[in-house]
């Protein structure tokens, strides 16, 4: 049976990536992620207060 939608094409596969694609922020814990951020504002203040003396 043909589908009311069907004009003669197919749609293509969905995309299957890698079983384990690249790093992501989403894939971190919650304690990781405060880490990180911790870290970075740590980066930013350094590079701030090395501008400023």
């Amino acid at each position: 049976m043909v589908h009311a939608h069907d004009h003669g094409h197919r749609h293509a596969a969905p995309a299957t990536g890698p079983d384990h694609p690249g790093w992501s922020l989403l894939r971190l814990s919650a304690g990781s992620r405060v880490g990180l951020a911790a870290i970075l504002v740590v980066l930013l203040w350094a590079a701030t207060l090395a501008v400023i003396v």
